[in-house]
């Protein structure tokens, strides 16, 4: 089991591939999407406040982008592993069913196949309309760290999408007044399964694992549109979609203890015993939806060393990434809360690793 760092796009710097190489990390998980950009931490989302801008068909997805970023990575010692969600500006309509669907489906399908020759393995994704909101930034973990928190009576009020919105990001500021329609979950499982359909034969093609996320918050609806997994059961409903080795499993342990059904280690040993886990977000939490915490990879409501056991039993052999943590009071919030997790993580890796 190996040690990685998990950087958004603004991110991706020589200074900090050395620092994940000093925490002791192996591998970069890299988001290419330019959300959060010079942001410390999971940032407060509402109605006004969203991650960002997507701009589409960016040079980075390309062949010669992506080579060249392995090849600043390879420079640090460190193998690049992942690229963690595909722009919401080259497949909104795959998650809307819109007109251009197919035109963008083909686009990932080039995508996909760029990844496969650069020579990364995985490419994680979150099939979600409404992606990740709500939370709010509070000091409420150990010695009032700063960090995410969900609470849905307490959060922001959940107002509809408007046009030219998807997952959390805009892509269009031309698009029409008004607001999506609201989606049921089982439309968005007949649209995953389209997605899955077409780009799992070209993944396995190119040697790529496409490895599904989590909802989170893991709620039934967000802003009155449907979620897929937002139960530890729904991602084996995921896998038996297209059963294959690139139909796999972006794990977030932290998102899989806040579901209210299951629990985390069940979901460890029932997904890593069929191979089906692509990475790890190795992140812990304090309570459950609708009302939790994200908190310091120690404090939380999961034993993290009991659940790498299972892992290891089971001979999961990939990467595990701190995902987010709470930020430290210090000059470096970001660093420090990343280096706090990191250090944690290799000690509890070489342990189990070795038992």
């Amino acid at each position: 089991m190996k040690l990685g760092l998990g950087l958004y796009r603004d991110r991706l710097t020589k200074d900090n591939f050395q620092f994940a190489k000093q925490a002791g990390c192996t591998h970069i998980v890299a988001h290419l999407v330019d959300y959060y950009n010079g942001v410390e931490g999971l940032p407060s989302t509402d109605k006004n406040r969203n991650m960002g801008i997507a701009r589409h068909n960016e040079d980075i997805w390309s062949y010669e982008g992506l080579l060249a970023l392995k090849k600043s990575m390879n420079e640090e010692g460190l193998v690049f592993e992942a690229i963690e969600n595909f722009s919401p500006a080259d497949w909104y309509d795959i998650l809307m069913d819109g007109p251009t669907k197919k035109a963008q489906i083909e686009h990932l399908k080039q995508i996909v196949r760029n990844v496969g020759k650069a020579g990364i393995p995985i490419i994680g994704y979150n099939f979600s309309i409404a992606g990740v909101w709500g939370h709010v930034n509070r000091p409420v973990a150990r010695g009032g760290a700063v960090t995410a928190t969900f609470n849905l009576q307490e959060g922001p009020e959940e107002s509809p999408i408007p046009h030219g919105q998807i997952w959390n990001m805009t892509y269009d500021f031309n698009a029409p007044e008004g607001s999506i329609p609201p989606i049921s979950s089982a439309e968005l499982w007949e649209r995953l399964a389209y997605f899955l359909q077409e780009l799992i034969p070209v993944a396995e093609e190119a040697g790529v694992r496409l490895a599904a996320h989590p909802d989170d918050p893991p709620m039934p609806t967000i802003r009155g549109y449907g979620r897929l997994v937002n139960q530890p059961q729904l991602y084996q409903k995921l896998l038996d979609i297209v059963p294959s080795h690139s139909n796999a499993l972006e794990f977030c342990m932290g998102t899989l203890q806040e579901m209210t059904e299951g629990n985390v280690y069940e979901a460890i040993e029932q997904y890593s015993k069929q191979n089906a886990i692509g990475y790890v977000h190795f992140r812990n939490v304090i309570g459950k939806v609708p009302n939790y915490q994200e908190v310091f990879v120690d404090e939380g409501d999961i034993d993290m060393i009991k659940a790498l056991r299972i892992y290891r039993k089971n001979n999961f052999d990939g990467v595990f990434i701190p995902d987010h943590t709470p930020q430290m009071t210090c000059k470096a919030p970001w660093h420090a809360g990343m280096a706090y997790a990191l250090g944690y993580m290799k000690a509890a890796l070489s342990i189990v690793n070795n038992e």
